[in-house]
């Protein structure tokens, strides 16, 4: 963390806020840019200073997060992860469709335990149908496990480093206090602010291609009646052409026929 760091006092290092500041701006854009290519971006904090501030962020741009413990493999072994979101879905069925009243007190009570189990665990990222295209981190050596299944599957990191942490393994480092309630709430704020206007942009362009097409197909069926009355126009010309050759050829013998005589 070295080139991060503006000066140390008392045993205490502090922060460059000016570099802070440009790779928070840095990051900020590449989130808006993933955001705006229709990218999922899973927000991972699990400390208490960042759970609150995290889940009511992420959940304003739309976006998965984990709060609570890491599931070891989620990353890696994501369809085993996605097995466990469905089984939550299959209870929620079961209560809807009248199944559930079928059971015992037992088997109810154990099945709404495993729910509400899965439910914290999993609730946070149960719309994340696949990997996703980024992680924000916060506090890289409590993630270390989220961080390096990450690098594994080459999804690209973007993250909160303070100075007792290496920020070599992350690809966009943010160089802050990740214990200050003010300074994750500050930075997580600014990024998502980026995310939701990749957001916005993105409905945009997608508003505009929706009108284009419906411009051409519109432009297409004025375009077809007179591609009819064309065709239409043609096959009568074609007809008339048929329909006169056998006289011009009658004629032409006729003609033929009275020359050879006068001979």
């Amino acid at each position: 963390m070295a080139p991060y760091i503006f000066m140390e006092r008392n045993g205490i290092h502090i922060i460059d806020l000016y570099k802070t500041a440009a790779k928070v701006d840095e990051a900020a854009d590449a989130l808006k840019n993933i955001a705006a290519g229709k990218g999922r971006i899973l927000f991972v904090a699990t400390k208490k200073q960042a759970k609150q501030i995290v889940a009511e962020k992420a959940s304003s741009v739309g976006m998965p997060y984990v709060i609570e413990r890491w599931p070891g493999g989620m990353l890696t072994n994501f369809p085993t992860i996605r097995k466990a979101i469905k089984k939550m879905s299959t209870i929620d069925k079961m209560s809807k469709d009248g199944t559930f009243d079928n059971l015992s007190k037992r088997e109810k009570l154990q099945i709404t335990r495993q729910r509400a189990k899965l439910e914290k665990m999993l609730g946070s990222i149960a719309d994340l149908n696949r990997l996703p295209s980024a992680l924000f981190v916060v506090d890289v050596l409590k993630e270390h496990i989220a961080v390096r299944e990450a690098q594994r599957l080459g999804i690209p990191v973007f993250a909160i480093v303070d100075t007792n942490s290496d920020p070599s393994n992350i690809d966009f480092v943010i160089p802050a206090n990740d214990d200050a309630t003010k300074s994750i709430e500050l930075i997580v704020g600014t990024v998502c602010q980026a995310i939701h206007e990749g957001l916005q942009e993105s409905k945009a362009r997608d508003k505009e291609e929706d009108e284009r097409n419906h411009t051409a197909e519109e432009g297409a069926g004025e375009d077809n009646p007179r591609r009819d009355r064309r065709a239409k126009s043609n096959a009568r010309r074609s007809r008339r052409d048929d329909e006169a050759r056998p006289a011009a050829e009658a004629e032409a013998s006729a003609a033929e026929g009275q020359a050879t005589s006068e001979e």
